[in-house]
């Protein structure tokens, strides 16, 4: 059975690491080899790169920019002119005119006002866009093509719709004219008939701007195109550009070239997690044998690596924003400190694998991440995320400026746009509270704020411990700080010892009158039989993890429920039996409790404190030395029952525990001096 449930739980974790490394590889990146990731104004990172082909050399972006600019601003736009549209216009509005009843002109007038709008046809309407331009002195001249010879033709005589109207008004003056035309409807008629000829505009722009760009030299095969640590310039830019456009167009890469990438990738991610899964191997085998830990670190490098692929293929500067201090912050609070470093260190070299500059990226993840595991180390409260938050952009800044300065020797090259992502980097950090919630959910872990929460003596259930059973609550808080001394000692987890031991007498709420603790001279174990009463006393245990269980508390709480006893007896009663039965054979099931026996560090602390609390308490002789002999008795008689045998104590843990326990109770049972009676002479009486 035990081999079955291994064999699983290993095929789970392995299963994981295949998932992990399949999608994080599936996702990456398929460039070229020809593909390089560079930056203007920064060192060129790669080895030397020589021309495998001539590559010719065109204008920088800038250069080429300020030519394009010089020819838009000289450029002259092609118009043609629409004839048949001006004459339907002057003949449709002659029609007009001549049918018009009750003018007021006479028809040699009329002729008048039909020869001005062929003048003004003549001169030509244009439309408000380009009869703007023409006013605002930007199109002060234009082409006509005719039989493929392009006349240029100044504008100052071109109108729109809105001014040839005007016009009319100035030339007719006479308000006879001004009722004619407005009865005749003209505004309605006038339309432009000079237009812009988009497409030869376009084709002849385009001409203009390929003359303007042709190369303007070339590098010829074999020469030197750029060596590592040249600064890339615009005109190099421009040269790598070409030459990985003319490799693609080429197709130059063979069949070897582009499998052995996607090979390469594949071996480092399974380097990198393999990595991560022997450090846990060796360091955390707790770790590495719990399949839910497993999946919580494989899940959170895999997320951020495919958001960090897919933001990168968007925007390389887009990677400043991902916030990934979240990894080691996440994995601090469900797990540990050195284990949250290790993880993160793992997902930051799987990332670089996309980062355009790598250096600069794993020096400033690195950095950010030790800090962020420095600043946060217990998690308490939400305000901390806030304080890590503002840490872990201080370090990125500082790290950042610290890379810029030394890769270009100069401040003034620093993008101040990189701040703005990394301070919105930080804001996205406090964003884990919210995630602590759901992992917790998700996984089934326990969080440190989860349990600062839970050891709130206003809870529900520690509340009604207190009101129905104040001995075993003053007790309970008695073996809670005992205990978390002893787990700060040896390096084990306090919040989570002093939530325990705040729990693990819960069940003496059903029946609280049979503990020793809460009795006020009354025993009724004084009625009963040493069975009963031991069956009463063991069922604290199973009484307590029903109300656990409706309480909803963590599973790790519920384990100092269950473990607290361990595989023990109820000695008591068990000895009271033999006492009273010596011919019997005893069944001792009766009086054991139903474990199972501690199996971590932190349980079998609580046992030990539990022991050593209660047994205090019946001391007469308070000296160190009956204190230590205490102390020591009961802890080593556990240990030779094989109590903490499943427990991963050293021997070390519990000489540290037993003296720290002894320190404590010396402490609470110190003896006080006698405060002397006033002595009141006769006179004074």
């Amino acid at each position: 059975m035990f081999k079955h449930t291994l064999s699983k739980y290993s095929l789970a974790k392995w299963l994981i690491f295949v998932i992990a490394t399949l999608l994080v590889v599936y996702c990456l990146p398929k460039d070229d080899e020809n593909h390089y990731a560079y930056q203007v104004g920064r060192p060129w990172s790669y080895s030397l790169l020589t021309a495998p082909f001539d590559i010719p050399i065109h204008l920088d972006s800038v250069s080429a920019r300020m030519v394009k600019d010089s020819i838009d601003r000289n450029f002259e736009p092609v118009f043609k002119r629409d004839v048949a549209l001006e004459k339907a216009m002057v003949s449709n509005y002659a029609t007009r005119i001549a049918s018009a009843r009750d003018l007021e002109i006479t028809p040699s007038e009329r002729n008048q006002l039909l020869n001005e709008i062929k003048r003004i046809y003549e001169d030509g309407i244009v439309d408000r866009v380009t009869y703007s331009e023409i006013v605002n002195h930007t199109m002060p001249t234009v082409r006509f093509i005719h039989d493929n010879v392009a006349i240029s033709m100044p504008t100052d005589a071109f109108m729109s719709a809105r001014s040839a109207y005007s016009r009319l008004d100035s030339v007719f003056p006479d308000q006879r004219f001004h009722q004619a035309i407005a009865a005749t409807r003209l505004s309605e008629m006038l339309q432009p008939n000079v237009m812009l000829d988009s497409v030869e505009s376009t084709r002849l722009r385009n001409e203009q701007y390929q003359k303007a760009m042709a190369p303007i030299g070339v590098i010829q095969q074999g020469e030197r195109i750029i060596d590592r640590g040249d600064i890339v310039t615009e005109q190099l830019a421009t040269i790598l550009r070409t030459y990985e456009e003319i490799s693609a167009d080429r197709g130059t890469g063979t069949v070897s070239q582009r499998f052995y990438p996607v090979a390469g990738q594949i071996l480092f991610i399974l380097l990198a997690f393999g990595a991560l899964y022997g450090f846990l191997f060796f360091f955390r085998p707790n770790y590495y044998h719990d399949t839910r830990s497993i999946m919580l670190m494989m899940l959170l490098i895999a997320v951020f690596s495919v958001v960090t692929f897919w933001v990168v293929t968007e925007s390389q500067r887009g990677i400043f924003l991902i916030p990934y201090t979240i990894v080691p912050v996440m994995v601090l609070i469900f797990l540990d400190s050195r284990t949250a470093l290790f993880t993160h260190i793992v997902m930051v070299l799987i990332c670089a694998m996309v980062a355009t500059f790598q250096l600069e990226f794993i020096f400033m993840q690195f950095v950010a991440g030790v800090m962020a595991i420095n600043s946060i180390k217990e998690l308490t409260k939400r305000s901390q995320l806030v304080r890590t938050a503002l840490l872990v952009f201080i370090s990125y800044t500082l790290s950042f400026v610290a890379v810029e300065v030394m890769q270009t020797g100069s401040l003034e090259k620093i993008s101040t746009t990189v701040f703005t992502y990394l301070g919105l980097n930080a804001v996205l950090i406090s964003f884990a509270y919210i995630l602590i919630f759901i992992f917790e959910k998700l996984f089934g872990f326990t969080s440190r704020v989860t349990l600062v929460e839970l050891s709130d003596i206003n809870n529900p259930l520690l509340r009604e411990l207190s009101e129905e059973c104040p001995g075993t609550f003053q007790h309970s808080m008695s073996v809670s700080n005992l205990a978390s001394a002893a787990a700060q000692r040896i390096g084990a987890n306090v919040l989570l010892v002093r939530g325990g031991a705040l729990y693990h007498d819960i069940g003496k709420i059903k029946n609280p009158a049979f503990y020793t603790e809460n009795q006020h001279g009354v025993n009724p174990h004084d009625a009963l039989d040493a069975k009963q009463s031991a069956k009463i006393v063991i069922g604290h245990v199973t009484e307590g993890l029903k109300l656990a269980e409706k309480a909803k508390l963590p599973a790790v709480l519920r384990h100092f429920i269950t473990e607290h006893h361990g595989r023990g007896k109820a000695k008591y009663f068990y000895t009271t039996y033999c006492n009273a039965h010596p011919d019997e054979e005893v069944d001792e099931s009766a009086f054991t409790y139903p474990g199972p026996n501690p199996h971590s560090r932190e349980t079998s602390i609580l046992m030990m404190a539990d022991a050593v609390e209660a047994a205090s308490r019946s001391l007469t002789d308070h000296s160190p030395e009956a204190i230590s002999e205490l102390v020591n008795r009961i802890i080593d008689t556990q240990i030779a029952e094989g109590l903490h045998n499943d427990s991963p104590l050293s021997f070390r843990d519990v000489k540290a525990i037993k003296d720290t326990f002894a320190q404590r109770l010396r402490t609470l049972y110190h003896s006080r001096i006698s405060y002397p009676d006033m002595k009141k002479n006769d006179k004074t009486e």
